[in-house]
């Protein structure tokens, strides 16, 4: 049974992210078996904690997921496991209600984990004793067991923080980090730069891990977590860890190269993943491979051509920072529009959406996308759409039956300039979030559906081709 502890933090941009990194990375080179999770739907944040873990890093969320799936994909991935870290978001109790019913203290409270505080202690000293008592009273069930302190201004300040939080709040600081003089990941405008896009990813880890190592105590980091114990009245069985396709495989079918003649085969979904489209979650991936499809990861930036497959998935990302790559790559563009012409079930989110379109304009600057649906996107300087979604299917698509519920999430800059209505459709509504353009999401050309709306595989429908059975020659 591995221990587990969540590390949340009173608000975003705490310094929640870069402290996580740096413990799991130590403790991993301190010879220790580290499972990350991320509390909520993000992909970058989960990256960078994969990197950190050399470990797949799985996604859950209160909103998105019911709490027995929380739990089966807590258990299923954490066997042979010392420790399970599991980052959380926002503010400690902060949700989408007034009842905070998706926060991370919620997740905390179902996982029934111990919780370290991580405090931005800019500009103040006994107040913070203050705060962390008042969140330890907030919700008695809670169980926040120390506090790592954080933007120290002094050894002064340091030391009155931490008599004031182990008189008051009787529970210890188990670190004080000293205002960094630099940014210690990379950002952007639309916040961490992803883990494969950026060339210095590993120094930028072994900043963290010596930061870690210097400031905090993950000895009693490991104590407080050994006090978790896994809950069995919500218990449910574990399902078996598939791994996702690791990048470069051959672009062939496995069981395309290994059938003989009459033999049953498996669909085959191709997968683009490269530096532009890499929002994929594990469990999804895990999902369709458990489903009997066969999956081959595809590169938009330098393959000429799609291979043999049956199904295409493009995942979310960032086609803007590549567009010049992304636009010169026209057999490639060639290939993907003669094999939808020709039928190809195609599931696209945000980025994809983007990559299916007419064209982006970026700066001042128009580029090319593959021309497949015809639509222009542009950019602005705040999100057009940020949020839990919900979308109720309306009309006939190539995945999904009409009426469907479907609950995502969407974080997207882009928005719609134009599209041509005689040519698309939107078949979703939007009930709650933006979509593409407050009302609907969801365009449809031929068997492609193509929408902002991010789908996690344990959400209460399947993903796309989880259900896929095409006819095959």
């Amino acid at each position: 049974m591995s221990t587990k502890v969540v590390i949340a933090a009173l608000k975003g941009g705490s310094g929640k992210t870069t402290l996580t990194l740096g413990i799991i990375s130590l403790l991993r080179k301190k010879g220790i078996a580290v499972t990350p999770f991320k509390k909520g739907p993000d992909y970058i944040d989960s990256a960078w904690l994969s990197y950190a873990a050399q470990k797949d890093c799985y996604n859950l969320d209160l909103f998105l997921m019911e709490k027995d799936k929380i739990l089966t994909s807590f258990n299923a991935h954490t066997p042979n496991t010392d420790i399970t870290i599991i980052e959380g978001n926002r503010g400690i109790y902060d949700g989408f209600d007034i009842d905070g019913s998706c926060s991370t203290a919620e997740l905390a409270k179902l996982l029934n984990s111990p919780v370290i505080l991580i405090v931005d202690c800019t500009m103040a000293s006994l107040t913070i004793a203050a705060i962390v008592l008042g969140c330890m009273h907030f919700d008695p069930q809670v169980k926040i067991k120390g506090v790592i302190l954080n933007q120290v201004g002094s050894k002064r300040q340091e030391s009155l923080l931490r008599s004031a939080i182990e008189r008051y709040c009787n529970i210890p600081v188990i670190g004080a980090v000293p205002k960094l003089k630099e940014e210690t990941l990379p950002t952007r405008e639309m916040g961490l730069i992803t883990v494969s896009e950026y060339q210095y990813s590993e120094k930028i880890i072994t900043t963290l891990t010596q930061i870690a190592q210097r400031y905090i105590d993950v000895d009693k980091l490991m104590e407080i977590a050994k006090e978790s114990v896994i809950p069995t009245h919500l218990t449910s069985p574990a399902t078996p860890h598939i791994s996702s396709p690791s990048m470069g495989e051959d672009k062939a079918c496995p069981e395309r190269s290994r059938r003989g003649e009459g033999d049953k085969i498996k669909p085959c979904i191709g997968i683009i993943r490269d530096s532009a489209f890499n929002f994929y979650y594990p469990d999804n991936l895990e999902l369709l491979k458990q489903s009997g499809l066969e999956l081959i990861e595809i590169n938009s930036l330098k393959d000429k051509k799609l291979p043999s497959i049956d199904g295409l998935y493009i995942g979310g990302g960032f086609p803007e920072t590549h567009a010049e790559l992304l636009t010169a790559n026209k057999a490639f563009h060639a290939s993907l529009k003669e094999a939808i012409e020709n039928g190809l079930h195609v599931y696209a989110e945000c980025g994809g959406l983007i990559y299916l379109g007419k064209s982006l304009i970026w700066g001042e600057k128009e580029y090319p996308m593959s021309g497949v649906l015809p639509i222009v996107f542009g950019y602005q300087q705040k999100p057009a759409g940020h949020g839990y979604t919900i979308l109720k299917v309306e009309k006939n698509n190539p995945f999904f039956k009409t009426g469907t519920i479907i609950k995502g999430h969407e974080f997207h800059y882009s928005h719609v300039l134009n599209y041509d209505e005689d040519k698309l459709y939107m078949a979703m509504s939007v009930q709650r979030g933006y979509g593409a353009n407050g009302n609907r999401d969801g365009f449809c050309y031929k068997n492609v559906l193509a929408m902002y709306t991010h789908l996690h595989a344990l959400s209460s429908i399947n993903i796309p081709f989880s259900t896929f059975s095409p006819p095959f020659p």
